[in-house]
Order: C-alpha cells, then structure tokens, then sequence
C-alpha cells in the first residue's frame, strides 16, 4: 500500500511538474480561437478584437476560425475533442456552451466538457426591424404579430443561441407566435434583414449597432434593464410592459477539458490584459458590449449558475427538446 501511494503521489508530482513546463513555455506555436458562428455577429467582432491584443501579449498568432452551424454546436464540438493542450479555444457563450447540449438527445459535449479560461464581455440584445418597415415603434409591431398569428417572420444566429432563447421567452411572455427563422450567425441573418427577406431579428447590438446608426435598422426595444446610452431613444422590453424581462448575451474563451491550470492562467491574465486595454474597451463598449474581466474561477462559477437556470427552463418547458 505504501508503493502504491508513493506511486500516485510521484505520478501527481510529475503531472505538476509538466503542467509547469507547459506554461513556461505556453505558447509556443500559434493558437487557434474557433468562433462557431459565421463572421459578422457578435461573437466574431468580439473574438477578433481580443485575439489580436492576446497575441501581442504573448508573442504568438492568435487566429480566428469561424465554423458554424448546428446553433454553435459544431464548433463547440470540435473544440471539446480537441487535445487540451490551450492551443484550440472556442468562443463560447451560455447557448452554445450550455443550452445546446440540454437540447440535444446524447449530446456530443456539454459544460463539462470544457475548462472555462475567462468571460469576455456582456451583450445586451435588442429586438429590430428594417428601416423600411412600416412599424416604427414596438407597441404597432407587437399589435401586428398578435392580429398575424404564425405569419410575422423573426431572425436569429441559430437554434439554441441566446438570440434565440431570447425570442422563446418573448414569445410566451407576450402570448404570441412568430415564423422563427434560424440563421447560422447573425451576419448572414443581418443581411436577409436589411434586404427585406425577414421582418424582423433578435440580435446582440455588438452586431447591430453600426446597421442602426447607419440608418439601415431601427431598433424597437433592448433587452437590458435600463436603455442603453448609445440608444437613448429605444425603450427597453420592460418600459413596453415585458415584466422583468432581460436578454444579454455573455461571451467568453473555454478550453478543452484537462487543459493544465497553469496554461489557462496564462490565456485569462492574456484576455484579461486585452479587456483593460482601453482601445479595446472603448471599442467594444461602442458596440453596446460591456467589459467583464473575470478569473477562470469566477467564470466558472458564473456557468454553473446559468446552467442551473437553463435547466429550470428546460423542465418548465419553456426551452423544447426538440430544438437542436
């Protein structure tokens, strides 16, 4: 009995030891960050934004893959089979690290299939529709979706995304019916969008915001709980008479399960670094994304919580299995 505990204790001694060496020289080649949606939406604007500064920092190409579908999913996946060695991140949110798994029969990953690295940012969603449209406000929007049950089309980044998650809520909150249309990101829904195909979208202002000021959308409600100060004119989906209804998207980096402790210390003090840069903060800050520095063990704990929430939902069949 003695060896064998000898035994371990070498054995959890030299996995310490290597642990160590890794961070020494973490990284030493490039690092690839998937984003599992395609380019345009929120995710992929706030990714690219740390990824160059988390390079600068740490003397290696941080590059950004984008591989969508599935909702996240895909991606995500492909980034839980990884080898966890901190060279294969995702950019992961609560949809596509959490949600999506609860939705999927024999899911191919779930939270615990990843080391949380750090929170990246907060997202407030917004509800919009094209400048075009005959609606300028959320009340005459609302009082069409209810007189055309099934009929007014919505837009998200993919099935289980917060966007999407979002307009469930919404839905059974108002007691209405939408013709939901999933898109794989929002760039390509934002197009569809601006082009009239879809009569409305849910989307993170990150994504949005530019089309807005651009007078290309107009936004109608904001899912935050007081209006956003680069939207001081939209209403928030509460001040409509939503009770206590909030829609953010928060975003953060995880690794693959079993990533060694030190490495993932080194990526959160990079990411961490690059969310101080004022640059970056103003720059996400001017998208309606609010910085969110955090260590890996707050990240963490701020998963497991959302995750016994969306459970919650889950069981009250608000979130349907049957959505992938």
């Amino acid at each position: 009995m003695r060896l064998e505990k000898l035994a371990r204790i070498a054995l959890l001694m030299a996995a310490c030891a290597a642990g160590s060496v890794a961070a020494q020289s973490f990284p030493a080649r490039p690092v690839k960050i998937v984003v599992p949606f395609a380019p345009g939406g929120n995710l992929d604007v706030t990714a690219r934004l740390v990824a160059e500064s988390m390079a600068k920092q740490l003397g290696q190409p941080f590059v950004v893959e984008n591989r969508p579908g599935a909702g996240g999913a895909l991606g995500s996946e492909a980034v839980a089979k990884s080898p966890p060695d901190g060279y294969t991140l995702v950019a992961g949110t609560t949809a596509t690290t959490i949600v999506s798994p609860l939705l999927v029969p024999n899911a191919p990953y779930q939270l615990d299939s990843f080391t949380p690295v750090g929170l990246m940012a907060v997202t407030p969603l917004l509800l919009e529709v094209p400048a075009a449209s005959p609606y300028k406000d959320f009340r005459s929007y609302l009082a069409h979706v209810k007189a055309n049950p099934g009929k007014v089309t919505i837009g998200h980044s993919g099935n289980g995304t917060t966007n999407h998650v979002a307009i469930l809520l919404l839905q059974d909150a108002l007691k209405v019916q939408w013709n939901i249309v999933p898109y794989k990101g929002s760039g390509p829904a934002l197009i569809d969008l601006i082009g009239g195909q879809i009569d409305s979208m849910m989307d993170q202002t990150s994504s949005s915001l530019p089309q807005i000021q651009g007078g290309k959308l107009r936004a109608l409600a904001v899912g935050t709980k007081a209006r956003l100060p680069d939207l001081p004119q939209v209403p928030t989906l509460i001040e409509e008479g939503v009770k206590d209804f909030e829609a953010v998207t928060p975003s953060g980096l995880l690794a693959p399960a079993g990533t060694p402790s030190e490495v993932v210390r080194v990526l959160n003090t990079a990411l961490n670094k690059a969310l101080a840069d004022p640059t970056i903060a103003r720059r996400l800050m001017e998208l309606g994304s609010e910085v969110q520095a955090v260590d890996a063990a707050q990240f963490t704990a701020f998963l497991r919580s959302e995750e016994a929430k969306l459970k919650a939902l889950v069981k009250a069949g608000l979130l349907k299995g049957e959505q992938p």
